[in-house]
């Protein structure tokens, strides 16, 4: 059996917890803007802004077209939402509980880690930055800079060229049934998901509900029986 020496991680809603971030970014947002959207009630305002953004499969042109005309905002174009979408998400980001320590278990494990994110490169370059991870990752593929995303296996096949790994030595990470789970199974990878309360029934390898149980997933793949501390 071939030992892991690679884990591949998902971003929004693996490392970021998206859903979190996004209350308190619209809030902000709704809190910022508050000259041109006082018209609107607060608690609708956010809550058509989570309902039409599809917990991030809608890009924020369309959900931004839609708000501004729902809710007949004036004197302030979508484009600007839009643009302060893209200037400020970055300052809500919050990470998933353990995440830097289990980065940095599995560092000590000499695991190498990648990421590979369906997204805008700069945007999702940013919540990276944000979330203070950037430095442990080998290599991050960002689907917009790839012109490829999930569940595409060629983006899998990329990062594990780039990480210069066999898919039989690496885990993926990741929160969503077909662009993760399945996408990294159909490459040979083994597939660890990060359990989401609106799907179930997934074909995983492995479920964790937390980032931390992922380097004892390792250790027992690698059947290491020793501590690190």
């Amino acid at each position: 059996m071939d030992i892991i020496k690679t884990v591949v991680f998902d971003l929004d809603g693996t490392l970021l917890n998206r859903d979190e971030s996004v209350k308190i970014f619209i809030e902000k947002q709704y809190q910022r803007l508050h000259t041109w959207l006082n018209h609107i009630p607060k608690d609708r305002y956010i809550t058509r802004f989570i309902e039409l953004d599809s917990r991030g499969y809608v890009w924020k042109d369309k959900v931004y077209q839609q708000l501004v005309d729902e809710f007949d905002i004036t004197g302030l174009k979508w484009e600007q939402l839009l643009q302060d979408y893209i200037d400020h998400f970055k300052g809500s980001c919050v990470p998933f509980p353990n995440l830097i320590s289990t980065l940095e278990s599995l560092m000590k494990r000499n695991i190498t880690l990648g990421m590979i994110t369906n997204g805008k490169g700069q945007f999702q370059m940013n919540n990276i930055k944000a979330l203070g991870i950037e430095s442990y990752f080998k290599t991050i593929l960002i689907s917009e800079w790839e012109g490829m995303k999930k569940p595409q296996p060629e983006i899998f096949l990329r990062a594990l060229e780039k990480l210069n790994v066999a898919p039989s030595e690496s885990l993926f990470v990741g929160d969503h049934p077909e662009n993760d789970v399945k996408a990294a199974q159909n490459v040979g990878m083994k597939s660890v998901w990060k359990k989401d309360d609106q799907w179930d029934n997934i074909k995983a390898d492995f479920l964790v509900n937390d980032l931390a149980e992922i380097p004892l997933i390792v250790d027992d793949l690698n059947n290491l029986n020793f501590k690190f501390y």
